[in-house]
């Protein structure tokens, strides 16, 4: 059994970990998940949430309060959907990636992101590896997938998700900016 379970990784600026924690309690209390477990990863700017509602819903519902009303997010900058939790392992690492392969259609691209912290495994090893367990296109640019793999010292986070399954807020802060010019 893995101890460190999440659904959630969360980036907020270096040293507002706590604030963070604090707003993403409220919103996701917002939004109707009222069990989540929120924990500080040891590491600057990063936190982790255990949901009990589905992380792409989470997402989802995140980025419909955001796109609405994005000043309300002062400490969340990033949130991203965990599908799967694993020992830091290659092997591990593609055995879950091999239980998710089902959800990248035949026709459809795909790229793999590894974001690694307090890990000396290597990204491109573990690109090499599980690129080799997926029989479709790749396109780093615009893939229709993506096979998300977010290291945090001995765990690790996995999923397959669409580009716009990640929310990303100074992206839509940007965006309403640009609107009110």
């Amino acid at each position: 059994m893995i101890e460190m379970e999440f659904t959630l990784i969360v980036s907020t600026q270096r040293g507002r970990e706590n604030d963070c924690i604090s707003e993403l309690w409220y919103l996701l209390r917002e939004i109707g998940e009222e069990e989540g477990v929120y924990e500080k990863t040891g590491l600057p700017g990063l936190v982790i949430v255990k949901t009990k509602m589905d992380p792409f819903t989470v997402v989802e519902r995140l980025k419909e309060m955001a796109d609405e009303r994005p000043w309300e997010f002062h400490y969340v900058l990033k949130v991203t959907p965990i599908e799967l939790n694993v020992k830091t392992d290659v092997e591990e690492i593609k055995e879950a990636v091999k239980k998710l392969l089902g959800k990248i259609g035949e026709n459809e691209s795909f790229r793999i992101t590894v974001n690694k912290r307090a890990t000396n495994l290597s990204s491109k090893e573990i690109i090499d590896e599980v690129a080799k367990l997926v029989d479709r296109k790749v396109n780093l640019e615009n893939p229709d997938k993506i096979i998300q793999i977010e290291i945090i010292g001995d765990y690790t986070g996995i999923s397959v998700i669409k580009p716009d399954q990640i929310l990303s807020i100074t992206k839509i802060k940007e965006e309403w900016m640009k609107k009110l010019r």
